[in-house]
């Protein structure tokens, strides 16, 4: 799933490539992605982009006026991306025929798609007046890498939490924009187990997890800043250190990483680093059992 860095690649990308422009065509290919009706899609057709912005790991594309506002609104979820065109396509889309979920084209003949890989569809577009009308930004919690977000603005927002806290760093309610592959990657830096109870957090590992995630989130970013959405996915699994690596050498202490199912997930960790040479129940056998 593309997270906060691969998002705010895509929107550095779309920022230098698309402010200005007008929008040609929209082209909706899957219809259950499409989550609004007012305003029409169409009614893009005509507008100028003004610029792109990110709210978590929504996308927004600003293409209204002061007096007429208009945004494309977009989340990519697990498996959806970005594909961008220097000339769009001129081939027709088939509905139900294609991982494109909608094409966007410009005036200068450029464009995208959004894409979906698999058979759980859960990309989801929107066109509203207002990006808080989109129910998933107007749930979201305060970005990481706001200069707001002090660290006594994340001691505040962990005080209490009788939660995991990987489960808290995930929460979008809470944090915006990370997700499952940093939120290990973060744990992984500040050396601390995902199961750790937030609550039960001294100021000390408080104060080491806020600039592990701060340190993290950073670098990932400035990694991502400049590619293009061809190059987005392969930067970010070189980047990791142990999030899909279990069974490989932990770069740090040289342990093995390992891997514990959760949900419809799995979390990666090394034991080592982070659990004190401890490895985790791994609830995968107990599932089967069942």
């Amino acid at each position: 799933m593309p997270e906060m860095p691969e998002v705010q690649g895509l929107v550095d990308f779309l920022n230098g490539r698309t402010t200005g422009l007008e929008v040609s065509r929209v082209t909706v290919a899957s219809f259950s992605a499409l989550k609004t009706y007012d305003p029409p899609v169409h009614a893009l057709q005509g507008a100028a982009i003004r610029r792109v912005s990110r709210r978590g790991k929504f996308l927004d594309v600003d293409a209204g006026t002061e007096e007429a506002p208009l945004h494309l609104v977009f989340h990519l979820a697990k498996a959806g991306w970005l594909r961008w065109y220097d000339a769009l396509p001129a081939t027709l889309i088939r509905p139900g025929k294609t991982p494109i979920a909608l094409r966007v084209g410009l005036g200068d003949g450029s464009g995208f798609d959004l894409t979906e890989a698999g058979t759980k569809k859960s990309l989801a577009v929107y066109v509203v007046r207002d990006p808080d009308e989109v129910p998933g930004v107007a749930r979201l919690g305060p970005d990481p890498l706001d200069s707001g977000f002090t660290l006594d603005v994340f001691a505040g927002l962990l005080h209490g939490r009788r939660t995991q806290i990987k489960g808290v760093l995930r929460d979008q309610a809470t944090i915006a924009g990370i997700g499952n592959a940093y939120s290990d990657e973060i744990l992984h830096a500040a050396r601390m187990s995902p199961y750790a109870l937030a609550a039960n957090l001294s100021e000390d590992e408080v104060a080491h997890l806020y600039a592990a995630m701060k340190e993290t989130l950073t670098d990932a970013v400035a990694e991502a800043s400049g590619k293009p959405p061809a190059d987005l996915k392969d930067a970010k699994r070189r980047g990791m250190r142990v999030h899909g690596r279990a069974g490989q050498t932990c770069p740090v202490c040289g342990d093995t990483v390992r891997s514990v199912f959760f949900a419809d997930n799995s979390l990666e960790y090394c034991a080592t680093c982070q659990t004190g040479g401890k490895p985790l129940a791994d609830r995968r056998l107990s599932r089967l059992l069942k």
